[in-house]
């Protein structure tokens, strides 16, 4: 067989450069609601794993809130879950897509099917999607949005990933307020009894996220991303510990514990779906016996005592 030298070699160059080329191309990560608290982690953590920050987007619903991350070289782009002409156009060339839902309890689901329907559009190649652990059998208010969610993403024929995040333990040690009262009278009223609750650090949550952005295999996999279980009475222990103060924990009815909530200033309806919260780990809801979240660390997660002292320190309770 006879070859023709010259087009042999101008078809290796042309393979050559086109391999460098693939190379070379940035893979895009777009991380929803970047201007969040976990959003912003992970954002961090993607940046500490070595991702070049021009291969991440911020979508974000105010680009504003986002100068921070721009100044850093992060790309903003506006994406607004009510506004969805917003979302194809902010998910374009994402190779990969962290979806994390609003803080607009009552809209979540419409919001996250206007967002998947934008991914599709859009030929988004991964969709991770940042849910609440045990989303098949939960029985949370929350939880339903979840579900439902979960439920679309895997109907529409995207590759997915679902991260199924344990509660914040940040929320419980005080980010929603009332610790300053519960020190100031020595008892912490909650309605979750003796529920194990398998929370986790923001921090944990958002390195894993990473952990799984940064993956390769990922299509089709579930995590359920648990903690160290714990109680609200090792709550109160820490938080006692940490401040020197006496604090006891007192189960009350979920009722009470709603009206209580919203008589220390919090809407009716999110004091009503923080009570639930609570119950719901009477029920086991919040608790997971999976090792997937320190699998994905690799080293246990963050102890409960070391979040619920910068938790305290970041609300002034903690010098």
């Amino acid at each position: 067989m006879i070859y023709d030298a010259t087009l042999f070699i101008e078809y290796i160059k042309i393979v050559s450069r086109t391999e460098v080329s693939a190379r070379s191309t940035p893979r895009m990560i777009t991380i929803t609601a970047a201007t969040g608290r976990y959003g912003r982690l992970v954002v961090e953590a993607l940046l500490r794993h070595g991702v070049p920050v021009n291969e991440i987007v911020a979508a974000v619903r105010n680009p504003e809130k986002a100068a921070d991350l721009a100044a850093m070289g992060v790309e903003v782009r506006e994406a607004d879950y009510d506004r969805p002409e917003t979302l194809m156009p902010a998910f374009a060339g994402a190779d990969k897509l962290l979806l994390i839902p609003s803080a607009d309890f009552a809209e979540r689901y419409p919001q996250m099917v206007r967002a998947v329907e934008a991914a599709n559009e859009a030929g988004v190649g991964l969709v991770a999607y940042a849910s609440f652990v045990n989303t098949e059998t939960s029985t949370l208010r929350l939880g339903e949005a979840h579900k439902l969610t979960e439920a679309f993403i895997r109907d529409s024929g995207l590759p997915y990933v679902m991260l199924r995040n344990g509660a914040y333990i940040e929320v419980y040690a005080g980010d929603l307020g009332g610790m300053d009262y519960a020190l100031s009278t020595g008892t912490l009223i909650g309605s979750a009894a003796t529920g194990k609750i398998s929370g986790a650090s923001r921090d944990d949550l958002a390195e894993a996220a990473a952990v799984v952005l940064t993956s390769q295999d990922q299509a089709g996999k579930v995590y359920e991303l648990g903690g160290t279980a714990f109680t609200k009475a090792d709550l109160v222990a820490a938080v006692s510990q940490l401040t020197g103060k006496p604090l006891v924990y007192q189960d009350v009815a979920v009722d009470a514990y709603a009206q209580a909530l919203a008589a220390g200033g919090f809407p009716l309806f999110l004091a009503e779906i923080v009570a639930d919260a609570g119950l719901a780990a009477t029920r086991g809801d919040w608790y997971t016996e999976s090792t997937d979240l320190p699998h994905l660390l690799g080293r246990p997660s963050t102890p409960l005592i070391d979040v619920v002292a910068a938790t305290l320190k970041r609300n002034g309770l903690l010098l």
